[in-house]
């Protein structure tokens, strides 16, 4: 299968492959031994990753001291 890059560096998937992937709208884009790697993403809510921390018992002031904890130990 050929995909056609554009003036605008877009490729349009060729319908075989983009229909192996229903519902997909974004990939991660990389480079691997001279070849393009796509890999689709599956973004999870930011809403559930709310709920997990909650789950967790992780609150917003755990998550603050721990962001001023890892920037200390890096200074």
């Amino acid at each position: 299968m050929i995909a056609t890059l554009t003036s605008k560096n877009q490729l349009t998937l060729p319908k075989a492959i983009a229909g192996r992937f229903a519902g997909v709208r974004l990939f991660n884009v990389g480079e691997e031994n001279g070849r393009i790697i796509l890999e689709p993403l599956n973004p999870v809510p930011l809403g559930a990753v709310r709920g997990k921390l909650e789950a967790l018992g992780i609150t917003e002031d755990d998550v603050k001291e721990a962001v001023s904890w890892a920037r200390k130990k890096q200074a």
